[in-house]
């Protein structure tokens, strides 16, 4: 297989415009971090009523689209990120690693490779049986938030904006739209403009205007830049340069996705997904590579905050080893299996993450991340690390005050006693994740 090309420099992911757009956090941007990193203690329970949410979007938000995504509780979209579909071998060798979904392919693809293999395919070229639409790729950074006509050039092709100084993003999506056939579910991502530099009213427009499910990539583990003052720095850390330990933290990624569904409107109306990056995916080559085991922290963290599907960055750009086919490939042999078994984990648990959320229910020290799952009649914990050392961390579930079980920690062959609602367990880093189901606790709590 070629190298992959395409009509916009997706590897740039950002790099190089952070000096652009620096100048915009003076512009009022706001943002609320909620989760502290302090040593753990055990936190306050909420006076708040505990009730149910349901997933963003609804579970058959897909069904009202030509050609949808499956609405089957079993089915979790799990993705990667630009792939080409050419020999007969490409789609089984991603389908065994857990993919279930190419979100975006190489034109050169040829699709029925994947769907032969029961596989799904969002493109951003007119393909038959494609699932949806991939609109845009970081326009709010190459384009920025505006309304001043597009060119029609991409990134690297010429001046963007006509007055070249203007701002043209929202035109851009608006133009790119119009080409998408009608009834097909529209799929755009998002990048540092949305996340970190413009105003909560500009990022807003990208998230609502144009697309039906949205994402952003903010690649905590591997992006030389972000933990700059004027990115992570700016929104963790009051302006200030984000120290690594706060900064290089599976927790972030959980961040990400709230900023995404904070800004969504009308609130959880539609699906968030969240970007892992799974290699190298900048030109420095000192800059870091991530680690299996922070990929699935930080798949784990996005689940837990709300994501509703799973994109993989499957390029590597910098380091000893590029291609633009990490798991495939040797690139990708120290990861392959860590993805795999997060995949493979989504995929028993799908009807547990498509199942409501159960909320105000939980209190647990500031050095975790947590959210319950009700489903078929237990509980489901999902916990991960918020810190970058390791903790032994307290579970308080309000509704079972007074209740005592033996807590099944899923995939661990092993169990924690709770009682008085209360349960204990060791997280020995800040990739630390933990799953634990509390047969018949939906009685207690869900009334």
């Amino acid at each position: 297989m070629g190298k992959i090309t395409r009509r916009r420099t997706a590897g740039a992911r950002g790099i190089g415009l952070s000096v652009l757009f620096a100048a915009v956090l003076a512009s009022g941007l706001s943002f609320v971090w909620n989760q502290t990193q302090p040593a753990p203690a055990e936190a306050v329970a909420t006076a708040a009523p505990v009730q149910l949410r349901g997933v963003d979007g609804g579970t058959d938000y897909f069904a009202k689209y030509a050609n949808p995504l499956p609405t089957d509780p079993a089915y979790f979209p799990v993705g990667v990120w630009l792939e080409s579909l050419i020999e007969p071998t490409d789609a089984p060798k991603d389908r065994l690693m857990g993919i279930n979904l190419y979100v975006d392919l190489t034109s050169s693809s040829d699709i029925t490779l994947a769907t032969k293999e029961g596989m799904r395919a969002l493109t951003s070229i007119p393909m038959a049986n494609a699932a949806g639409w991939m609109l845009s790729d970081e326009v709010d950074m190459w384009a920025g938030p505006g309304d001043a006509a597009w060119t029609g050039n991409w990134p690297g092709y010429g001046p963007i904006c006509t007055p070249e100084n203007e701002r043209c993003g929202y035109t851009v999506l608006r133009d790119l739209r119009e080409s998408v056939p009608a009834g097909t579910m529209v799929y755009a991502n998002y990048g540092k403009g949305v996340t970190f530099w413009e105003t909560n009213g500009q990022a807003a427009a990208f998230v609502n205007d144009f697309q039906d499910v949205v994402s952003a990539d903010n690649y905590w583990f591997t992006d030389p830049y972000i933990c700059g003052p004027s990115e992570g720095g700016a929104v963790l850390a009051a302006g200030a340069q984000l120290e690594p330990g706060k900064c290089r933290l599976a927790a972030n990624y959980g961040w990400t996705v709230d900023r995404l569904r904070s800004l969504v409107n009308p609130a959880a109306s539609k699906p968030v997904w969240s970007f892992v990056e799974v290699g190298h995916p900048f030109t420095q080559a000192d800059a870091p590579t991530i680690t299996g085991p922070e990929i699935r922290a930080a798949v784990w963290s996005s689940l837990i905050h709300g994501a509703r599907g799973i994109v993989y960055f499957n390029h590597n750009f910098g380091g000893d080893c590029q291609t633009q086919h990490v798991l495939r490939g040797p690139c990708g042999d120290a990861v392959r299996p860590w993805v795999t078994d997060v995949n493979a984990q989504i995929t028993r648990l799908a009807p547990v993450l498509n199942a409501p959320f159960l909320e105000n229910a939980l209190s647990h020290g500031e050095g975790i991340d947590a959210a319950i799952k009700v489903h078929d009649g237990s509980l489901y914990v999902l916990a991960g690390s918020a810190q970058a050392g390791q903790q032994d961390a307290v579970f308080r579930l309000t509704c079972m005050a007074g209740a005592g079980a033996a807590v099944t920690v899923v995939d661990e062959n092993r169990t924690v006693t709770m009682a008085d609602g209360a349960f204990t367990d060791h997280f020995a880093d800040g990739n630390a994740v933990h799953l634990y189901r509390i047969d018949g606790g939906a009685a207690s709590c869900v009334k």
